[in-house]
């Protein structure tokens, strides 16, 4: 309920910003004992744009992931990825092949953004559907993302005056 109405202001509002750097992965995170992937997109500040779960790892799932992703928050300017195959398969499918870049420690954006996930799921002792799975993925990117101020970039007095103000969105949402 809260989480499609922060979405749709964050991202109306970072419509016009045109050179966003995409970084994408991919997670296991284990449903019922079995193993399914959380497919992620974070932009270039942190932020996490989109979370898809999946039972494969394959082109197809990689390829819809893109086109959900690319549907929604229109084409970056460079995607990062890690190495797997898939993501070159899909970019290719897609016809983003040369925006694609591959490094040894240029997805830490990416996997950093997985702990505060790992985080919630431990406290929640995992997920039973995958329903659940992607309706929290959601959720959380979203509530997370409305609230991570990136406390190391600013003083004292900027970091409370961002978090009273997105307190008081927040507020403003809930009644």
């Amino acid at each position: 309920m809260f989480a499609g109405d922060i979405r749709r202001q964050r991202v109306s509002h970072m419509r016009g910003f045109r050179h966003w750097r995409w970084h994408l992965d991919e997670m296991y995170v284990k449903l019922n004992g079995e193993m399914v992937y959380l497919w992620r997109a974070v932009d270039h500040e942190g932020e996490i744009l989109e979370s898809y779960v999946t039972r494969t790892r394959d082109k197809d799932a990689a390829l819809n992931f893109m086109k959900k992703a690319l549907k929604r928050h229109g084409k970056p300017e460079a995607i990062t990825t890690d190495g797997l195959r898939s993501h070159r398969a899909a970019m290719n499918a897609l016809g983003n092949a040369d925006k694609q870049e591959i490094g040894r420690w240029a997805n830490n954006r990416v996997e950093n953004s997985h702990l505060p996930f790992r985080r919630r799921e431990r406290a929640m002792v995992r997920f039973r559907r995958m329903k659940t799975l992607q309706k929290f993925a959601s959720v959380h990117a979203n509530v997370h993302n409305h609230f991570d101020l990136q406390r190391h970039l600013v003083d004292r007095q900027t970091y409370n005056e961002h978090r009273s103000a997105a307190l008081a969105e927040w507020q403003a949402l809930a009644s």
